[in-house]
């Protein structure tokens, strides 16, 4: 068996970085223990810092040791949170481990080195609310362990590539984007990754029973570790990887529908125009398809909760908003905004493609994160929407409206249908297996 792992994980970036060490922590840059509060801050190319009445510099990095591990522990002040969602913030928190901080350009970066197994315990606390059934946080162990790993692989592999991909025209706008562009560290703290907010929520005894009871587990497939994606709400069916990242194809992360019931009245096949906008409008069975507090407390924590609709959710626009929006995320001057044309969908009825047709300009968008963008200030809920064009004059709409199905891009596992499947009584491993086709579980520490 192989040894845990540690991993570097990005807290914060800033020209200065305020942090405060509890208990004794050692550094290699002085004989003395030191602790309390420290402000860091690029001078002249060094990191300078005060602390225990020691001033301390170096031109690479300071790095800060716990004494006694998992008793010491230390602060970060304005932590982001949800960073370019309609829920960004800024937090205090506290973290487990060492503290690094290294020089990244013209500003600094806050690094906490922690074992994978602590990093879980804080993530499916982070994630979800640590207090939901044992069976999601056990889902989710498995999960966001074997993302973890599978990340720090694909990190390795593409070191020098950019966070964006595909292709950008004056006539098409067609990008994905990945998760592989951080050098400095294998994680961030943030969305991006996954949600991991240190010991600042509360590791319940189920919590950590569902890390150390699915200790060193993973799913696999074919041999290697699985990219285990996951999102809030599938919507009712998931989508497949093809359609939201690069053209390659995972069977563990095809398509599967979020329910074991009959199949309503709904033709599933949503790539076509008429299944999609019937399915959208309509109201299917899912495992996401639940109003039940008790079980979405689970997984839209504090913020989240700010969201009340996302099975199926309505935006809407007047012509003026939606130009100047449009106009900001493409830098293009599209006129009035006469339609959004859907070309191309996926499997759960996501928009691969949408054309944007104005009085001045057309532009094609895709794949589904650019299409959210471009048509939020933050993101859309997702990419499966139908477009509604409303008091028309001389073929210029006064108002758009969006009307929506899911929350996140929907490949993978569905947090908010898991958790109806763990309170219906089905097992981790029955989940697991449900979202993530042919995968295995299998242990490797």
């Amino acid at each position: 068996m192989n040894p845990i792992p540690f991993i570097h994980v990005g807290i914060v970036r800033g020209k200065k970085i305020t942090f405060v060490l509890f208990g004794d922590f050692s550094s290699s840059l002085t004989q003395k223990s030191v602790n309390g509060i420290c402000q860091a801050e690029l001078r002249n190319g060094k990191i300078v810092c005060h602390i225990s009445g020691q001033k301390i510099e170096s031109t690479k990095e300071l790095y800060f040791s716990p004494s006694v591990p998992h008793s010491e522990y230390f602060s970060i002040k304005d932590v982001i949170i949800g960073s370019q969602f309609h829920w960004e913030r800024k937090e205090k928190q506290s973290f487990r481990g060492s503290l690094k901080i290294i020089i990244d350009n013209d500003a600094l970066w806050a690094i906490n080195i922690v074992s994978v197994e602590d990093y879980l315990q804080s993530v499916i606390s982070s994630e979800m609310s640590p207090k939901s059934n044992i069976h999601l946080l056990k889902a989710h162990s498995v999960i966001s362990r074997s993302w973890l790993l599978a990340q720090i692989k694909i990190e390795k592999e593409s070191q020098g590539k950019p966070d964006a991909y595909g292709t950008e025209t004056s006539d098409e706008i067609c990008k994905w984007y990945g998760r592989e562009e951080h050098t400095l560290f294998d994680v961030c703290a943030d969305d991006h990754c996954q949600r991991y907010q240190g010991i600042t929520k509360i590791h319940t005894d189920t919590a950590m029973q569902a890390v150390r009871e699915t200790y060193g587990l993973v799913l696999e497939s074919n041999g290697e570790i699985c990219d285990a994606r996951f999102s809030k709400s599938c919507g009712g069916i998931t989508e497949a990887y093809e359609n939201v990242w690069d053209e390659h194809k995972f069977e563990y992360l095809s398509s599967v529908c979020d329910y074991k019931f009959p199949q309503d009245d709904f033709n599933l096949d949503l790539k076509q125009e008429r299944n999609a906008e019937a399915w959208i409008k309509g109201n299917p069975h899912a495992f996401c398809n639940t109003n039940d507090k008790k079980i979405l407390e689970q997984i839209l924590l504090e913020f989240d909760q700010e969201t009340k609709d996302f099975f199926r959710w309505n935006i809407s626009y007047t012509q003026d908003e939606l130009a100047k929006l449009i106009h900001k995320k493409t830098g293009f001057d599209f006129g009035s905004i006469i339609d959004l044309v859907p070309l191309e969908r996926g499997f759960s009825g996501r928009l691969i493609k949408l054309k944007i047709v104005g009085t001045k300009k057309e532009l094609i968008i895709g794949k589904e994160l650019e299409i959210r963008r471009i048509l939020s200030k933050s993101h859309l809920y997702s990419s499966a929407f139908i477009v509604e064009r409303r008091e028309i004059n001389n073929n210029i709409p006064a108002k758009f409206n969006l009307r929506g199905a899911g929350w996140g891009h929907g490949v993978g596992l569905c947090q908010i249908g898991a958790a109806v499947m763990a309170e219906r009584g089905y097992f981790f491993d029955e989940i697991l297996l449900h979202y993530y086709t042919n995968a295995k579980i299998t242990k490797i520490y």
